[in-house]
């Protein structure tokens, strides 16, 4: 059994899915909080940066090797803990479930992503107005083509069968992330299916950003 280290931030929706995962396969790890926001970013020090080059979270610490980009650690979890499975058996079915997931990890979060935000009102000098609009332009836009995607399985209960897969991993901090940014996933049917599903899962529950050690009260 490996020793595991999640280096994350309570609300990441990179960070979040790695705990789903890790809830999922029922390992262990150990927590260490990265604040995004304080002292002008945590993931930006040296010694942060000396683990994740990228000086993003997540990262996972494998006896004391880093791991990064939440697919990445996604992958490594599959292969090296193989019950409780993250991907279908079949080998199109596994295509296709990293295609709707790469739908989300790289059509929908980058363009919602801290640094790219940022860069938009600190240097772009884009107004609150006009960066919460681009947001709820490319979170629409990412949602409407996953549900559509989603479509094409219809009669499963989960994206791929019975139980919860990378898509899930994937899908429900984009959910939340969502909601945060002014776009309500309740006008697309599948994916609220799923996310009640999910709800009832005790993995779920646990990995939720406001049961993390370093979440923070809601602002006033």
């Amino acid at each position: 059994m490996h020793t595991l280290k999640l280096y994350g931030y309570w609300r990441s929706s990179a960070a979040y899915r790695v705990r789903i995962a890790l809830g999922r396969k029922g390992l262990d790890y150990d927590y260490v909080p990265v604040h995004l926001l304080r002292g002008g970013g945590e993931q930006r020090t040296s010694s942060y940066r000396q683990l994740n080059p990228g000086a993003r979270v997540p990262t996972l610490e494998v006896d004391g090797q880093p791991i990064y980009q939440s697919v990445a650690i996604l992958e490594w979890l599959e292969e090296q803990y193989p019950d409780t499975p993250l991907l279908p058996a079949d080998p199109l079915l596994r295509a296709r479930a990293r295609g709707i997931s790469q739908m989300i990890v790289a059509d929908i979060q980058p363009l919602q992503n801290l640094s790219v935000t940022q860069y938009l009102e600190g240097v772009a000098g884009w107004d609150k107005e006009e960066l919460a609009a681009w947001l709820r332009h490319w979170i629409t836009r990412g949602l409407s083509t996953v549900e559509t995607a989603l479509e094409s399985l219809d009669g499963e209960r989960f994206a791929f069968g019975e139980a919860p897969t990378m898509v899930e991993a994937c899908l429900i901090p984009q959910c939340y992330a969502a909601r945060r940014f002014g776009v309500d996933p309740a006008s697309y049917p599948n994916i609220t299916r799923i996310e009640r599903l999910c709800s009832e899962i005790p993995a779920f529950q646990r990995a939720a950003p406001e049961r993390q050690p370093d979440a923070e009260p809601p602002q006033a």
